[in-house]
């Protein structure tokens, strides 16, 4: 369990950041751009929340969701060296991955058939979680660029869970607008 006591150490005064190593990294690494843009995610997640309480089954998928999302930002946070570690780090596991497949596909056998792109919108709950997809793109294409660095490594799984990510908050998005029938789709050329 974690335990903070104090919040400010100043110890970032200098414009770094500690990983869970205890080494220190510029605040503009992209591997701290890479879980700060998780940790955004996540907080958009907190605000469909304030959206999502009468849809329980809903509102506990973003709950496991929001948890994950601390999970893959303590991932990101302690990389793998290669040397032995002092202790197992924290790692995206294969079933956390399972089950936002789980959570996509029960969400998606509820949803009308998709004719056209769905612009973001629709309810408030909507707008938030299409807003969530577009901060865990970023967060994956960021995650994806670290993981193809020169001696950065980022696990297979952390990968695919922050791909499945984005998906469940459009699948998602799109069951919270009466199950797609209240979703606002694009229409190519309309304003031509």
């Amino acid at each position: 369990m974690v335990k903070l006591n104090k919040i400010y150490t100043r110890t970032g005064d200098d414009g770094t950041t500690g990983l869970v190593s205890g080494k220190r990294r510029p605040k503009y690494d992209l591997r701290i751009e890479a879980y700060g843009t998780v940790d955004e995610a996540n907080a958009v997640i907190g605000l469909a929340r304030l959206h999502t309480a009468s849809l329980p089954a809903l509102d506990a998928m973003l709950m496991r969701i929001q948890n994950d999302c601390f999970d893959l930002g303590a991932d990101l946070a302690t990389p793998d060296t290669g040397e032995p570690p002092a202790y197992e780090p924290l790692r995206i596991v294969d079933a956390q991955v399972t089950r936002i497949e789980t959570d996509i596909d029960t969400l998606n056998a509820d949803l009308e058939p998709l004719n056209s792109f769905v612009l973001p919108g629709g309810s408030d709950a909507a707008a938030y979680l299409h807003l969530a997809r577009t901060v865990a793109r970023r967060a994956e294409r960021l995650i994806v660029e670290l993981a193809d660095r020169d001696g950065e490594t980022v696990s297979p799984a952390a990968i695919r869970f922050i791909n499945r990510l984005s998906d469940f908050f459009f699948v998602a998005a799109r069951w919270v607008n009466d199950r797609g029938r209240a979703d606002v789709l694009w229409v190519p050329g309309k304003n031509r």
